[in-house]
């Protein structure tokens, strides 16, 4: 009987292959251009030039048909399986050996950057799954922790009063015309060049400021670390204060990494809730929306099995230090920049820019905003906390 179940699933899984593979290829393709050009110049972000690639692959029409499947697979799974090796790159003993300080200036920033940004975005007009993802970006780790975020954020109508939910879904076609509204894809895509824009003006200002205000190595690693977006960014604007500053940035920005996890478990249980309201009030006219919800709800875990995956993998790398070679770790860090590159061009070729047009220029504005905050809330907890 196993023989013939195992023999009779063969096509099955050659189809499947099939279908998926020139889509796979694709992004593999452009991952691996951006990523040169990365490696030449560094300034320049892969998942950026990803996504970019990908939204002018869509608005130009030059995504084949035959991509399609490999690319939703791509934006999904493998964007996933990214955020789970992401977690090989942080070591638990390295963050707490910044003390006691450092770690508070981190926490508080975290919670001051996400919490005033998903409190501004509904008043800027901006739609609810951009206001979260651009809280995360912000407050995390840029790009990456867009990534993982879109994989439990919901879209929407229009956010702030008399904004007509319309629970969404992750393909540009699916947002809900009707309600003005955007996909998640859309959403990280104009969250991703907020953060990149002001994580790339931070870069080059808080260097600057750090001579200004007479600010050490350490208290200056550590105020880089905790608000600069990006790795890269922190990496550029740590080398550009001293080599002390930059290895005390680095440590200080995994940290934040580390709170990736716990802040997508406790988003997506809150967005399932949010969910359920929203189908709640539909009316008659949404009772198929909202027994589709109640069966999604009913089926997804609180803890999505990334978040799970991705603290494994922090434990892995923390307990695994002195007796798994390093380059194992950084191998696997390599390939879970290499997946959430391709999930880039993926979500980028998702996305309309007519539609995300409408709403940029409020976005923006909510990324300046965010930037602010972990700018000054950082600044004065260093002040206080960090000798």
């Amino acid at each position: 009987m196993i023989a013939v179940t195992s023999s009779s699933n063969v096509p099955q899984w050659r189809s499947w292959l099939w279908r998926v593979w020139p889509g796979v290829v694709l992004c593999g393709l452009v991952a691996l251009t951006a990523t040169t050009i990365n490696d030449h110049v560094p300034l320049v972000s892969a998942m950026l030039v990803a996504i970019v690639a990908g939204v002018a692959a869509r608005n130009f029409r030059v995504v084949p048909a035959a991509a399609e499947p490999g690319l939703a697979l791509t934006g999904k799974t493998l964007l996933r399986l990214g955020v789970v090796l992401l977690g090989l790159r942080l070591s638990l003993r390295a963050v707490a050996a910044l003390g006691w300080g450092a770690l508070g200036v981190i926490a508080l920033t975290v919670v001051a950057v996400f919490a005033v940004t998903v409190w501004v975005g509904p008043r800027l007009g901006v739609p609810h799954a951009t206001t979260v993802l651009t809280a995360t970006g912000t407050a995390i780790c840029g790009a990456a922790a867009v990534a993982g975020m879109s994989a439990v954020v919901r879209a929407d109508g229009p956010a702030g009063p008399g904004g007509a939910g319309q629970p969404g879904a992750r393909s540009a076609g699916e947002a809900g015309d009707a309600a003005g509204g955007e996909s998640v894809d859309e959403a990280a895509t104009t969250a991703i060049a907020s953060v990149t824009l002001f994580g790339t003006a931070a870069l080059l200002v808080l260097p600057l400021l750090v001579r200004w205000l007479g600010l050490e190595a350490t208290p200056a690693g550590v105020w880089v670390g905790a608000s600069v977006h990006e790795v890269g960014q922190v990496v550029a604007a740590g080398g550009l204060i001293s080599p002390e500053a930059l290895d005390v940035a680095v440590v200080a920005k995994l940290g934040r990494v580390v709170l990736l996890a716990p802040l997508i478990a406790v988003v997506g249980a809150l967005e399932a809730r949010r969910a359920a309201r929203l189908s709640g009030q539909a009316g008659d006219g949404g009772t198929s929306r909202r027994s589709g919800f109640a069966r999604n709800r009913g089926s997804a875990p609180l803890v999505p099995w990334f978040v799970i995956g991705f603290v494994v993998s922090v434990l892995l790398r923390t307990l695994g230090e002195g007796s798994v070679p390093v380059a194992w770790f950084e191998w696997g860090s390599a390939v879970a920049s290499f997946l959430l590159t391709m999930a880039m061009f993926a979500m980028g070729a998702a996305v309309d820019l007519r539609r995300l047009a409408r709403g940029g220029g409020r976005a923006l504005g909510l990324g300046a905003v965010a930037g602010v905050v972990s700018a000054l809330v950082s600044l004065l907890g260093v002040l206080v906390l960090v000798r």
